[in-house]
């Protein structure tokens, strides 16, 4: 296997890290921060909740639909060129939300917004693992993700002060001097790697991306809209959930006729490091993406509070998940990614289950108490199986590797976040409202118990180290 790893001096190494994080909070924090102001920008444009919802909608499909030209940017014009477009194009997309003139354009300019974090996420995923060696690469991934830790920790927070005190235009305003801040440390502090791309990159696999993109946008759209009125009844939500599992398989049969060439090496299923951590990653996005879509409901619904209210209520889950940021990498290389995987997912089955018994009157700081402890076990969860993930990865098809771990995980949230809407609505009664939610959390459990049995599949501890010795 060909690498590059641990390369620079440590102090060097350090500015790496810096700039990296720096780039990546900004789309982070955006999705929590908007997320808080949607109601204002009802106001403020004074459009319906469902035109505004795609201010929203119109960002997340673009996050998605980006990813997959991710791999095929950074072939072609190395890593710190890709990151600084990526990042200037969310600068740009940021600054233009804040001048829009009507709702359209809001939308519009998200689009942009989105495309450019989109592509940030997997890139810095790919950046850390190509620059250090398997065995620190547990460590760089928990370093790498401490903004996700911090959005939903910071995000509600500044969204509250940009709502009490400024317009809504500082909601997108508030992006610019951290993406210029990180724009200027990419450009003095990422190693210039054009040189050494362009001898090996492909082309444009153009008809792998006309299938994928659709295919990604439709599957996320239509899972996404199946817990509004109508669910999978509705005709635009049918239509594009069909339409976009017939492109998805359509790209499967051309990405393996493709091989290496595809716009995504879907070949790398066949190296048992990506395809047991894909498949881990997948019900891993499942338990993120229905927590975060569940427990904000749980506390305005059942319990009647506020948005922003309920996101500090949700506070102590993102200390978890900070805090385990600072245990991972020694309890990883102590126990391996097999045990730490278990344990963090046991940790949240713990910590779910008495939500599934909760109402109304459960008392908050018992609540509080199972959300750190869930956010905890949260912050283990995925970095160990987006570790070994790489294990078995030739360097120059890392980016592929990035790519289909995003890709996965962005499924299996959509997934389970339709699952747990259903059960919502199928389980609605307006004499015991919790009903609902026990089952809807009922569904969290179980995935977390899928991602568990998947976790013992994953290396055991000195496995890596021994690979490396041979």
């Amino acid at each position: 296997m060909s690498s590059q790893p641990d390369t620079q001096s440590s102090r060097s190494f350090v500015r790496f890290v810096v700039t990296l994080m720096t780039g990546a909070i900004t789309p982070i924090l955006d999705s929590t921060i908007v997320a808080v102001g949607m109601k204002t920008l009802v106001s403020a444009f004074n459009a319906p909740i469902a035109t505004i919802q795609w201010v929203s909608t119109g960002y997340l499909l673009a996050l998605a639909v980006a990813v997959p030209f991710v791999s095929w940017a950074q072939s072609r014009f190395g890593g710190k060129r890709t990151w600084i477009a990526a990042l200037g194009l969310f600068v740009v997309g940021s600054t233009l939300c804040a001048c829009a003139w009507n709702v359209g354009a809001l939308i519009a300019f998200r689009v942009i917004q989105g495309i450019g974090g989109g592509m940030l996420l997997p890139l810095m995923q790919t950046l850390a693992m190509q620059n250090v060696s398997a065995e620190r690469r547990t460590a760089m991934l928990a370093n790498m993700s401490l903004p996700i830790a911090l959005g939903p920790i910071l995000g509600p927070v500044l969204g509250g002060i940009v709502l009490n005190w400024l317009t809504w235009h500082w909601l997108f305003l508030i992006n610019v001097p951290i993406g210029i801040l990180g724009l200027v440390l990419a450009f003095l502090y990422l190693r210039d790697d054009a040189h050494q791309q362009a001898a090996e990159h492909e082309p444009l696999d153009v008809f792998g991306a006309l299938l994928l993109t659709p295919a990604l946008a439709g599957l996320i759209y239509g899972l996404s809209k199946s817990y509004d009125t109508g669910g999978f009844s509705r005709m635009d939500v049918l239509v594009t959930t069909i339409g976009g599992a017939v492109c998805f398989c359509a790209f499967i049969l051309w990405a393996l006729h493709r091989g290496n060439h595809a716009i995504v090496n879907i070949r790398l299923f066949r190296l048992r490091s990506v395809s047991v951590a894909s498949l881990g990653m997948f019900f891993a996005g499942g338990i993120s993406f229905t927590g975060n879509f569940l427990l904000p409901m749980y506390f305005q619904v059942l319990r009647g509070d506020s948005v922003l209210k309920a996101a500090f209520f949700l506070i102590p889950q993102g200390v978890g998940a900070l805090l385990a940021r600072l245990f991972i990498g020694q309890l990883v290389d102590r126990l391996g990614a097999r045990v730490s995987c278990f344990l963090s997912m046991m940790l949240m089955i713990a910590a779910t289950v008495p939500f599934a018994f909760s109402d109304s009157y459960t008392e908050l700081w018992f609540l509080g108490v199972m959300l750190f402890i869930r956010g905890f076990g949260q912050g283990f969860m995925l970095i160990p199986m987006m570790s070994v993930a790489y294990d078995d990865v030739p360097f120059e098809y890392m980016s592929h590797a990035s790519a289909i771990t995003r890709i996965v995980q962005q499924l299996g949230g959509a997934v389970g976040t339709a699952i747990v809407a259903v059960m919502i609505t199928l389980h609605a009664d307006s004499r015991n409202p919790a009903q609902a939610f026990d089952w809807a959390f009922w569904v969290i459990v179980m995935f977390t118990a899928a991602a568990a049995v998947i976790a013992l599949f994953l290396p055991a501890a000195g496995a890596r180290s021994a690979k490396g010795e041979e």
